[in-house]
């Protein structure tokens, strides 16, 4: 019996990344069987360029392939939800771009589903991976690192009037929301994934950069369950572009790379308070195996855990935690109060953190 799983990849956009970096890059895991998208030029460019047969432009006509194991879900946000519904019913498996959907109300009823399905949802938050994260994660894990203190995300990048030529970015409706959603999203992932969960955020919101319905500046305070702190600043409209994470622990400071479309490829910073911690970090990381970044690593670690090898590497709650985090800014900017997670039915937001007039 073949190993190696059939993917359908839909959305030639982000999608030709993830068939780049993610597919090739794994020839004996998958094969990309199916290209589906509205635009044929696109489409037909695409296929034409990686040797793929199948060109569809009805995602419906995926759920009946007997032979396709996995849905790669790459189309604006705003059909993600009726995708991986679909797709799960069919008893596919799912990749899904981010954001996975549009309210906390559609990742539980997402969650719901996977319990009733065969197939096994995955969420792309491919910054997870590289040998800069995953040392740090490494070192935090073995317990290495000590409380956590306090830390900082600044996600500082630039859009100008072109990148929202394209018609479904900067709308509500389409995208969701802007560079909480878009951008943002990504770092204060990997805020969470090392620091561990929030348990409070006060935060804002701001239109200042360019004439969008959504936001492009935002900044909060937040409180881990531990006790730690934290701050998030975020903005389109910065000269240069970095995405910069500091963490401050008992025993150890850690920066990220400030790459940022990749910061978790190249090694991080790692400060130790004390020479015991210095020696045991070493020990730690002397044979260390290299962690390819970004999608290779992470569409690699899928198929291992659809072997039974190993862990799903993103999670339909990692996405649920993110996305709690984008519902709490909203609802504190708009009351000008702090918001306490966990979020769930009975919440202004629960059903949609869009505003009045555009939900």
């Amino acid at each position: 019996m073949s190993t190696i799983k059939t993917v359908a990849v839909v959305g030639g956009g982000i999608g030709r990344s993830h068939i780049t970096e993610g597919y090739v890059t794994n020839p004996d895991k998958f094969k990309v069987i199916a290209i589906c998208d509205l635009d044929p030029a696109r489409m037909n460019a695409l296929a034409d360029e990686f040797g793929i047969e199948r060109r569809v432009n009805n995602f419906d006509d995926l759920l009946t392939m007997d032979d396709l194991d996995i849905i790669d879900v790459c189309t604006p946000p705003m059909v993600h939800y009726s995708m991986i519904m679909a797709a799960l019913k069919a008893g596919k498996h799912v990749i899904c771009e981010k954001p996975l959907v549009g309210s906390l109300k559609e990742v539980d009823e997402i969650i719901a589903a996977e319990r009733q399905s065969k197939g096994i949802l995955m969420p792309v938050f491919q910054y997870r991976f590289g040998n800069g994260i995953q040392q740090a994660k490494a070192i935090i894990d073995a317990g290495l690192a000590g409380k956590p203190f306090v830390g900082t995300v600044e996600t500082l990048w630039r859009r100008e009037a072109d990148y929202y030529a394209v018609p479904w970015r900067g709308k509500w409706k389409t995208e969701l929301g802007g560079v909480l959603m878009g951008h943002a999203i990504h770092p204060h992932d990997i805020f969470v994934y090392l620091m561990g969960p929030i348990r409070s955020l006060y935060g804002r919101v701001a239109t200042r950069v360019n004439p969008i319905e959504v936001e492009d500046c935002i900044s909060a305070s937040v409180e881990l369950e531990s006790g730690a702190l934290g701050s998030f600043t975020a903005s389109l409209g910065s000269a240069d572009e970095i995405t910069r994470i500091r963490l401050a622990f008992e025993n150890v400071t850690i920066e990220s790379d400030h790459a940022p479309y990749n910061p978790g490829a190249a090694l991080w910073k790692i400060l130790p308070r004390n020479e015991p911690t210095r020696q045991a970090i070493d020990a730690l990381l002397k044979d260390w195996k290299d962690v390819p970044p970004r999608f290779q690593s992470q569409m690699s670690r899928f198929h291992d855990h659809l072997m039974g090898k190993g862990p799903l590497p993103v999670t339909s709650a990692d996405s649920r935690r993110a996305l709690e985090i984008v519902t709490a800014f909203y609802h504190s900017s708009e009351t000008r109060t702090e918001v306490a997670m966990p979020i769930g039915p009975g919440h202004p937001k629960y059903d949609s953190w869009l505003p009045e007039g555009f939900r």
